[in-house]
């Protein structure tokens, strides 16, 4: 642990206020926060978690216009949901505050105003789509046409949903004012830019050099960025709702929501703490942490940190950002859009005292390191196998025991310890420290498994000794293994606590506990002697078959009802023999960088690892994966494809892909990282 900072400023992303809380957010940013912040309060640190809604942007008056009603009842109705949700699964946050508060407004107006009137911006006219009808400029969702890709219809102006290419607004055929619906036109407007490229020898410097310790996919992604060269980019938009910009001939403007939404860790923080915030936020003392998913990586660790080494007066950086990777669902990624999601609120009136069963498994699956899958079958077997059939079945016996041996005492030990105790205590220790280990290097699934090693050693430890045996013939050994056996529970409950608060309470108030600390993890002797504990009571239930048959079946009905129309399979192409087959050569490969090729849309060019050579390909997947979530990964390569110039570019070689019912591509990855070069066939 380190002991060179006074106090831990942790914050976790702000929640988007148009929709509730999903299974990929929890997995990605809030159990990880929660568990951190709670490991660091056990070992007596001074610490604060900030979070709050994220509530102004261009999606926001959207989900207004659809539902009739104004930006406000919006965010008020996501708001309540979102911090209720949060409330009973367990996050523990010291506020939960929003962007559309007044001293959010006063804050962020007050950032702008700083930076503005010491020429940290510059500000520049650009020509962009006006609804002269609606007399508004339209932002990219305000505008639809056909797709300039694909030629669907109802395409936005910043993305078609169809075939999940990226656009511009300029870019779509016959646009059209989603207000109004007619055609709009092309009017200059001013706004002010944050130059980003002036503060990018610093970044390097500060991120490439200094922060080599940061998880490979938060590097890898501002390595990528900074090596693409950062542009200016705005930190204005014309928009009727968020904060208005707070200097003169800025009537209708707003702070563009990714300039206004990080400065709410700061006016949340101001919230909770008015008279002493700033040495939260402006002392070295002070270790500063956020929790995010990778899309957010850009804007916590280029965007933020720029927009505080603009501004001055001594605030701190971020010390790490552990941003997870993606959770699918039942094999497809979550989407809002469609309903594919398991959404928090609905789960807890579903699975009413299974909060914790959910923080449980979706830390042991956390997309730490790759994207990951959540499946309710797996739900089910983590539930019964390892709760129920490891943990609980532990404590339960070990209770039961005590209860029929000693009335409920915890049993004196009169006899010494064996060796069997002696080695288990060296275990727990080993425990201890690899679970302080992990949690402090932000593996929190890695913890989390070590935790389980205490229930599953308990485990072993009753049965291997047998004391329903014993009764028979040695009640002395009988009652130095039910107090052993109580001491880990004890344990239990103090290693669980980060991670299943509501299951650790519980279990507490089974061994009568009033009190834990985090250093009595690791003892034998929490417990005394005769220290009466309360009848068993089981601290998981199955999950039974017809409640996943539910959930499954629930998610079938959403697949159906989203599905507008089966699509074609392509036909299958002439025949090949075996010979023709053998002839191509199929291999792993690991992509070391990834850029756009320029002037084009859908090419990216790639540095591949073949294990037999370094080489370069160009691939038309730009519209479906950036260069930042190429860099690292494995892919399928056709190595013995004739090398062709691409414009202008050698490309030798071609990415194994597979075509997806709604016509996304996804490329072919091993189901698990086998060594570059590795023949597939």
């Amino acid at each position: 642990m380190e002991k060179n900072y006074k106090r831990h400023l942790v914050t976790a992303a702000l929640p988007y206020a148009n929709g509730a809380i999903h299974i990929g957010h929890l997995a990605g940013v809030y159990i990880p926060a929660d568990i951190y912040t709670r490991y660091l309060r056990m070992r007596g640190e001074d610490v604060r978690f900030i979070c709050g809604s994220d509530e102004h942007g261009v999606p926001i008056t959207i989900k207004a216009k659809q539902n009739n009603c104004s930006p406000q009842e919006i965010v008020d109705k996501y708001h309540v949901i979102i911090k209720d949700s949060f409330e009973k699964l367990g996050i523990n946050f010291d506020i939960y505050s929003r962007t559309s508060s007044a001293t959010h407004h006063k804050t962020a107006a007050d950032f702008f105003r700083k930076l503005y009137e010491e020429g940290k911006f510059i500000q520049k006219e650009s020509e962009q789509y006006f609804d002269e009808e609606a007399n508004q400029f339209l932002a990219d969702r305000y505008i639809v046409g056909t797709c300039p890709k694909c030629s669907a219809e109802g395409a936005y102006g910043d993305q078609c949903e169809k075939c999940g290419s990226t656009l511009s607004p300029t870019e779509l055929i016959n646009p059209k004012s989603a207000l109004s619906g007619n055609a709009p036109i092309l009017k200059k407007t001013s706004h002010w830019y944050l130059p980003l490229d002036q503060y990018e020898p610093w970044l390097r410097e500060w991120i490439v050099e200094g922060h080599k310790e940061w998880k490979v996919n938060v590097y890898g992604q501002c390595k990528s960025w900074l090596d693409g060269g950062l542009q200016p980019r705005a930190v204005s938009r014309d928009l009727d709702w968020g904060v208005p910009v707070p200097v003169e001939g800025a009537e209708g403007k707003v702070l563009y929501v990714w300039f206004d939404a990080p400065i709410g860790y700061i006016s949340n923080t101001i919230e909770l703490m008015p008279n002493d915030w700033e040495k939260w936020w402006k002392s070295e003392d002070t270790k500063l942490v956020h929790f995010i998913g990778k899309d957010n990586i850009v804007f916590h660790c280029i965007v933020f940190p720029s927009m505080l080494k603009a501004y001055g007066d001594g605030f701190i950086l971020p010390e790490n950002v552990p941003a997870n990777e993606f959770l699918n669902l039942e094999g497809n990624k979550i989407s809002t859009s469609r309903n594919w999601a398991v959404w928090l609120h609905e789960y807890l009136q579903e699975m009413p005292g299974k909060e914790d069963v959910l923080r449980y498994v979706l830390c042991a699956n956390a997309p730490e390191t790759k994207d990951n899958d959540f499946t309710w079958k797996d739900f089910q077997t983590r539930n019964n196998s390892e709760l129920v059939g490891i943990f609980g079945n532990f404590v339960n016996r070990a209770v039961v025991l005590t209860h029929k041996y000693f009335q409920g005492g915890v049993p004196k030990i009169e006899l010494g310890f064996t060796a069997m105790e002696s080695e288990l205590e060296k275990e727990m220790l080993n425990i201890k420290r690899s679970i302080e280990d992990n949690i402090e290097n932000y593996k929190f699934r890695e913890a989390l498994r070590e935790a389980m090693n205490l229930a599953r050693m308990g485990n072993k430890y009753l049965t291997d000794t047998e004391p329903w045996k014993l009764a028979k013939s040695d009640m002395d050994r009988v009652a130095v293994i039910l107090n052993v056996s109580l001491q880990i529970c004890a344990n239990l409950s103090i290693a669980f606590e980060p991670f299943m608060p509501h299951v650790a309470q519980k279990l507490r108030d089974i061994l009568n506990m009033n009190t834990f600390e985090w250093d009595q993890l690791a003892s034998l002797s929490i417990l005394s002697s005769n220290h009466q504990i309360n009848p068993a009571s089981l601290l998981f239930e199955k999950v039974e078959d017809e409640q996943i048959e539910f959930q499954v079946n629930k998610l079938e009905q959403t697949k159906q009802e989203s599905k507008k129309e089966e699509p074609e399979l392509a036909p299958l192409k002439p025949e090949c023999t075996f010979d023709d087959f053998m002839k191509m050569d199929i291999r792993t490969a690991t992509v070391l960088e990834a850029e756009r090729v320029p002037k084009t849309d859908k090419l990216l060019k790639l540095k591949i690892d073949t294990g037999l050579d370094i080489r370069t390909i160009v691939s038309g997947i730009a519209e479906y994966y950036t260069p930042e979530e190429m860099i690292g990964k494995q892919i399928s390569i056709l190595a013995n494809l004739a090398p062709r110039k691409i414009k202008g570019i050698e490309s030798k070689g071609m990415i194994l892909m597979a075509k997806e019912e709604n016509g996304d591509m996804k490329i072919v990855t091993p189901e698990g990282k086998l060594i570059n070069g590795a023949t597939i066939g």
